[in-house]
C-alpha cells in the first residue's frame, strides 16, 4: 500500500504549491461569454476527448441499449451490449438515408434489442447490435448494395470501472487508459458496480455549461447556499489537492449532517446496516488516507464535464457516490444531470431511508442550480471581465487552464 501511495506523490499539492503552479490571478470570463469559443469547444474538445456516456450496470444484459442525444457533437448515439457481452457505441444513424435507427424520447432512451438486432423504423433495415447490416427489404431493387460497408458507424468506446466512455475522434489521440492516466489508479478499485440503485435528476439551465460545471466544482459556497438544507452544517475543510493531468481532485471534510431530527432517524437505519454504513475502508487507499472520521467525499473533476463525488457512505448517509455531468446544448443552454448511487435496499425501511437522503440531497442541488442562470446573466452583461478565485476554487482554475490548452490545439 505504501508503495502505491508513494507512486502518486507527484499529483499531490499543498496550497502554496497550487498557487505557484496555477497562479492567483483572476481568470477571464471570455471563454464563458463568447459564443465563438463554444463553437471551437465543440470541434476541438467535445469531438476529441473521452466522454462518459453510460454505466455498464445500466446495460446489464445482451441487447440492452441506451440512446443518448449529444447536441454538442451534433450526434445521437446508440450504446448497446452485444450478445458477446461487449458494450459498443455507434452513431444512431441508418446507413440507408440517415434516419435515426432507434427513435429517442428526450435526451436518454433505454430499451432492449430483440434477437440482438435493431431495425430502422423508416424502411426496415436491420443491424446487429455489434454493428453489421444484416438485412435490407427488397435488396434486389438496389441493383448493387455492398452490405459489408453499410454497418452502423462505430464510435470509439471503452470502459473504466464500469463507466462507459466514447470518443468521437475516428483516431483518438489517446486510449481511455492513457487519457485517465493516474486518475484511473487514484480512483480505481472502489466497488462502483455494487451501487446500482440510482436516483437521476436533470434540468435544462439557461447558462453556459462551464457556469454549471464550476458551480459544482468548489465547496466555498456550501455555508451560504446550503444554509437552508443543511442548517447544522459546521463548515468544511477543502484540502488534499491533487492535479492529475487534465483532471483534478480534492477532499471535502466537515460535519453537520445530523442536524435535522428526521435525518437522524433515517440515517440511523442506514448506519445500522452493514451494506449502507460508512465504509471508509473501501475507499481507494489514496482517498482520505488517514481515514478521518469527518470525511464527507472526494471531489474529482474528470475533464471536461464529469464530476464523481466518492463518499462510500461517509457523507450523506448511505450514499455511495454521486455524479454530475454538464452537456452543452448550445452556447447559453446546458443539460445538467445529477445521479445519486446507493447499494440496493434490502427492505422497506432501508429504501425509505434512501429516499429521504436522496430528497435531502436533491434539495441541496436545487439550491445549487438556483444560482447558475443568474451567474450567466451577470457574466453576459459585461459587468465583469474576470473571476476572482480563492484556494477552494482551484478546480475551476485548473479546468479553465486545461480548456485553454485544448482550445489552443493542444492537450494536457
Amino acid at each position: 500500500m505504501q508503495d502505491t501511495i508513494a507512486a502518486l506523490d507527484h499529483i499531490r499539492r499543498t496550497v502554496p504549491e497550487i498557487r505557484d503552479e496555477l497562479g492567483i490571478d483572476p481568470i477571464p470570463v471570455r471563454a464563458i461569454r463568447d459564443p465563438e469559443i463554444y463553437e471551437i469547444e465543440k470541434e476541438q474538445l467535445f469531438k476529441k476527448v473521452w466522454l462518459k456516456v453510460a454505466t455498464a450496470w445500466e446495460l446489464p444484459n445482451p441487447g440492452d441499449y441506451k440512446v443518448k442525444e449529444l447536441p454538442v457533437a451534433d450526434a445521437s448515439i446508440l450504446i448497446v451490449r452485444g450478445k458477446d457481452g461487449k458494450i459498443r457505441a455507434h452513431h444512431n444513424v441508418c446507413t440507408h438515408r440517415g434516419n435515426k435507427v432507434v427513435p429517442n424520447k428526450g435526451f436518454e432512451t433505454y430499451g432492449r434489442a430483440r434477437a440482438n438486432v435493431v431495425t430502422c423504423r423508416f424502411h426496415g433495415w436491420v443491424f446487429g447490435t455489434d454493428g453489421p447490416l444484416k438485412s435490407v427489404p427488397m435488396e434486389e431493387a438496389f441493383g448493387h448494395l455492398d452490405k459489408s460497408c453499410l454497418g452502423l458507424r462505430e464510435i470509439a468506446c471503452d470502459e473504466w470501472e464500469g463507466f462507459v466512455f466514447i470518443n468521437f475522434d475516428p483516431n483518438p489521440a489517446q486510449s481511455l487508459k492513457d487519457y485517465l492516466g493516474d486518475f484511473a489508479t487514484l480512483f480505481g478499485g472502489y466497488p462502483y458496480h455494487e451501487s446500482t440503485t440510482a436516483f437521476r435528476y436533470s434540468t435544462v439551465l439557461k447558462c453556459n455549461w462551464k457556469v454549471a460545471h464550476y458551480a459544482f466544482s468548489e465547496g466555498y459556497h456550501v455555508p451560504t447556499i446550503h444554509a437552508g438544507s443543511l442548517p447544522g452544517f459546521r463548515g468544511i475543510e477543502h484540502s488534499d489537492f491533487k492535479l492529475i493531468g487534465p483532471h483534478a481532485s480534492s477532499t471535502i471534510y466537515g460535519a453537520g449532517m445530523e442536524a435535522a431530527p428526521s435525518t437522524q432517524v433515517f440515517a440511523g437505519v442506514l448506519h445500522a446496516s452493514d451494506a449502507h454504513k460508512p465504509h471508509a475502508e473501501q475507499l481507494p487507499v489514496h482517498i482520505n488516507p488517514t481515514r478521518r472520521d469527518d470525511f464527507q467525499f472526494e471531489l474529482p473533476n474528470v475533464f471536461p464535464n464529469l464530476l464523481i463525488h466518492l463518499a462510500s457512505g461517509c457523507g450523506y448517509p448511505g450514499l455511495s457516490y454521486f455524479t454530475h455531468q454538464f452537456w452543452p446544448l448550445d452556447h447559453g443552454t446546458t443539460l445538467w444531470e445529477g445521479i445519486n448511487y446507493f447499494r440496493p435496499a434490502r427492505n422497506a425501511a432501508e429504501y425509505a431511508a434512501q429516499v429521504h437522503v436522496n430528497a435531502l440531497h436533491r434539495n441541496a442541488w436545487l439550491e445549487d442550480t438556483a444560482t447558475m442562470e443568474d451567474t450567466f446573466t451577470g457574466i453576459m452583461s459585461g459587468a465583469i471581465d474576470d473571476m476572482q478565485l480563492m484556494d477552494q476554487e482551484f478546480l475551476i482554475r485548473h479546468a479553465a487552464r486545461t480548456l485553454d490548452s485544448y482550445l489552443a490545439g493542444g492537450t494536457q
